[in-house]
């Protein structure tokens, strides 16, 4: 197996730019294929990362240029989920054939998406950060960062090896990560998670912790929860009203000053990936004839204020 020498971040957005980051910070070879005015400033500043434990600045390659992916060992997807289709399409031609490719995005569609127009092996990456962009080139840190690895098929000899050495790669620069057999059911959790806390911190444009200090909040929270196991439980996904409870309980605790990636593309203009969130929920319940109106007033009012 040829080793992650080559190592690009496709997307170069707050997840992106602090996994990135870190992976530079510990002398990895990392480049950021990110917009040409983020790029530039990376190149001639840097990149800040002001984090938690940490505050500094660390100097690695920026591009806008795809071509460069020619020699890619690793790829980390970051883009947005509507970007992911022809983002990848872009790719297909450029990308070697022995590169792996790690979704680090939101939603559990991304990686099917991807593997419809590359051969590559793409795996997705179960990802808990809270981060946000002040600027180009500066990564505000908001707490966690760990990532979960896995395959959405029946795990191989190959793959085991495959994501136990990018574990390795990704434990050895100081990012927590682990693998499991169950990536669906950790995407999924993750995917509530998204649905429960990105719409509505857009809605208010409020952090996390002050949405689950108002009662009428933690109570939609409830409901679209409902709904949500429901529609997850006809995609043969099992999840106990306990472990849901528990891992929207822990977002609030553990990122309490975090604005959802949601309600910062609303701010700046750009189109959210709430259809691949309580959209996507929507579109399940309406396919196995559950209803599902607090996820649908949710994705109603991201759309409204998006359009």
């Amino acid at each position: 197996m040829k080793p992650f020498k080559k190592i690009y971040v496709l997307g170069a957005g707050a997840v992106g730019c602090f996994f990135g980051g870190i992976l530079a910070r510990a002398g990895l070879d990392v480049t950021l294929i990110a917009r040409p005015d983020r790029a530039q400033a990376i190149n001639e500043f840097g990149l800040e990362l002001d984090c938690q434990t940490f505050h500094d600045v660390v100097h690695l390659k920026a591009s806008s240029d795809i071509s460069l992916l020619a020699d890619a060992d690793l790829v980390l997807l970051s883009v947005k989920s509507p970007d992911t289709e022809p983002v990848i399409r872009s790719i297909d031609s450029i990308l070697p054939s022995h590169s792996v490719m790690l979704s680090l995005q939101n939603g559990v569609a991304n990686v099917p998406i991807a593997r419809t127009f590359i051969a590559n092996a793409v795996y997705p990456v179960v990802v808990y950060v809270a981060a946000g962009m002040i600027g180009h080139r500066t990564v505000k840190h908001h707490g966690r960062g760990e990532l979960v690895l896995g395959s959405i098929d029946t795990m191989t000899d190959q793959d085991s090896k495959i994501l136990a050495a990018i574990s390795q790669l990704f434990t050895e620069a100081r990012i927590p990560c682990s693998t499991t057999q169950d990536i669906k059911k950790q995407m999924w959790l993750k995917f509530l998670v998204n649905c429960s806390y990105n719409g509505i911190s857009a809605i208010g444009h409020v952090s996390y912790g002050d949405m689950v200090a108002v009662q009428e909040v933690k109570a939609l929270i409830d409901k679209i929860t409902k709904e949500f196991l429901m529609v997850a439980f006809m995609e043969g996904v099992h999840i106990s009203e306990r472990e849901a409870r528990e891992v929207n309980e822990s977002i609030a605790k553990t990122m309490t000053t975090q604005i959802s990636s949601t309600a910062q593309d609303l701010a700046k203009g750009r189109r959210t990936e709430i259809n691949y969130l309580n959209g996507y929920i929507v579109e399940l319940g309406k396919r196995y004839g559950i209803e599902t109106p607090c996820n649908l007033s949710v994705y109603a009012m991201v759309k409204m204020l998006e359009s």
